[in-house]
């Protein structure tokens, strides 16, 4: 494969490490604009959704916004679900508009179903959704160059395909105010895969006269992988590759497993590239804790005119690449500067890297320039499935360190306040501040399904409390979650919890763990906020 050298070669230029994105940032989608790139990603329950991301070079990516940023654009309230939510969105640019399709999976809601937004300043506000009568999940569009328009979707075991019909409104300087759209096909099954679980994640494109359909098999999980088929007729029928999978690191020792969910893009250079998710177990037999995670790989092309994807199909943590794009590139996220987040809550607005759950519980929160970031605890505690108080960072590294500072000066009885690592509602550790009976006290709490212990660590003393949550190995080489407070400039140790517990094998679905401030009631609404003035996050 000419212009690409992988781990061991001689013939090396500028090495990048994946993933690019880290931490729970799924199911990416890539477009070029000139020499711009801009990628999306999954984000189920939590609010802002579809984090937007731009890029000149592929691995060092600025998040520039949210598709999904306005409380009132779209319902993501579920009640006991979790991994509910925006599902699997994809970006395309075509006239001067940006595009992004996906799926609201929030049963019951008046908001779900696959809808569009849509923008022409993709650091700015999106539009409001623009719903489209079509089933299933995994939604695409392909703008053809003849001018129609393409919808597929994952539905019933197979992909299946519809026209579209755009149509535009104008101001009077000829700037689009307005997009409608509605299907002017019946609705076809294109392709079944090749035998794998859940044919989904459906992209369309036209190279060299053919029309190449990427999809998913396999299911998100470790057999998780990539098979393509073509055809000269965008209707059909598809031809499979007689390579497929064409990508997967399936039964392999690789350390990165359950590749998947790609989308491919070519740079102003005509190289090919490919965004998919992927996932990084901390232990054996295989967990993992971060999430589905964003990769980059590079394309080739065969003499069948059949993609060639990474190392003959597989994902290597380290890739080597002397193509024009990295000509002089650093990969900043490899940087101790690029490993660590720093926030005092003294901006106008919350920094994009901040997530509520659902969009229903951002009025809970506050930022004041000289005091911080104010949670006024719900009448539900964390340990529910309903509203809470809660701002989270996603965890991004195996091990780190993070701290906070909490002024609970104000807190009411039978409320509390503090420090999680949370994967869902039923699976999350905590160091939190409680009054119980007018007395201020520090716990800590464990749950792992419908088990729950709290632990009475000590009565404070002070108003307010430094806290610390390190992600470890710990003596045995055991993952270990290890929470610790400040006293007397001492830090000492509150408890510790298995990372093991808080994984998707063993907990979760879709999605990764956060690192969360939050604030809780006792069956009321608090009148008064409780105040957290720092945050600080350090990968390793």
């Amino acid at each position: 494969m000419p212009g690409v050298y992988l781990k061991g070669s001689e013939e090396k230029d500028m090495e990048y490490v994946n993933p690019i994105i880290s931490g729970f940032y799924p199911d990416p989608s890539i477009c070029r604009v000139g020499d711009d790139f801009y990628l999306v990603n999954s984000s189920f329950e939590y609010f802002p959704g579809i984090p937007v991301f731009h890029s000149k070079d592929l691995i060092n990516w600025e998040q520039t916004g949210h598709c999904i940023s306005r409380p009132g654009q779209l319902a993501l309230r579920q009640g006991v679900q979790n991994c509910v939510g925006i599902y699997a969105p994809t970006i395309r640019y075509h006239d001067g508009i940006f595009y992004v399709i996906s799926t609201n999976v929030t049963y019951g809601s008046k908001d779900e179903g696959n809808f569009i937004v849509w923008t022409d300043d993709p650091y700015g506000e999106w539009s409001d959704p623009v719903f489209i009568d079509l089933p299933g999940i995994d939604s695409s569009l392909f703008f053809d160059d003849d001018g129609k328009v393409y919808y597929t979707g994952a539905f019933d075991n197979g992909i299946f395909m519809s026209e579209l019909e755009f149509s535009y409104k104008y101001d009077e300087n000829g700037k689009v105010v307005d997009i409608s759209c509605k299907t002017v096909s019946e609705k076809k099954f294109i392709w079944y895969g090749t035998g794998g679980n859940d044919p989904e994640g459906p992209h369309l494109y036209k190279i060299n006269g053919w029309y190449y359909l990427l999809i998913s098999e396999g299911g998100t999980e470790f057999c998780h992988m990539i098979t393509v088929a073509r055809s000269r007729n965008i209707w059909g029928e598809y031809e499979s590759c007689p390579r497929n999978p064409v990508f997967s690191n399936r039964s392999t020792s690789l350390p990165i497993k359950g590749t998947g969910h790609m989308d491919i893009v070519c740079d102003q250079y005509g190289d090919w590239w490919g965004v998919c998710l992927a996932n990084r177990p901390i232990t054996y037999p295989f967990k993992h804790n971060l999430g589905r995670e964003t990769f980059l790989v590079p394309v080739e092309w065969d003499d069948k005119d059949w993609p060639v994807i990474g190392r003959n199909g597989l994902l290597d943590e380290r890739i080597s690449s002397d193509r024009k794009l990295h000509e002089g590139v650093m990969q900043k996220s490899q940087t101790d500067e690029g490993k660590h987040f720093h926030d005092e809550f003294d901006g106008d607005a919350l920094k994009k890297d901040w997530n509520f759950i659902y969009n229903t519980t951002s009025k809970y929160a506050a930022l004041d320039k000289t005091k911080g970031l104010l949670l006024y605890g719900t009448k539900e505690p964390i340990i529910s499935s309903g509203e809470i108080a809660w701002v989270g960072y996603r965890q991004k590294h195996h091990e780190f360190m993070a701290e906070t500072h909490i002024d609970f000066a104000n807190m009411e009885d039978g409320s509390e306040a503090g420090f999680t690592i949370y994967m869902n509602n039923k699976h999350h550790y905590e160091l939190f501040t409680s009054v119980l009976d007018g007395e201020r006290w520090l716990m800590f709490r464990r749950r792992i399904g419908s088990l729950i212990r709290e632990d009475r660590i000590s009565i404070l003393a002070d108003d307010s409390i430094y806290m610390r949550l390190e992600a470890l190995k710990g003596e045995n080489g055991e993952n270990i979650y290890c929470f610790s407070y400040k006293e007397n400039g001492e830090w000492l140790e509150a408890g510790e919890g298995e990372a093991d517990y808080l994984t998707t094998e063993v907990g979760g679905r879709f999605t990764g763990n956060y690192i969360a401030l939050y604030a809780s009631g006792d069956g009321k609404d608090c009148r008064n906020a409780v105040r957290f003035d720092m945050f600080d996050y350090i990968g390793v």
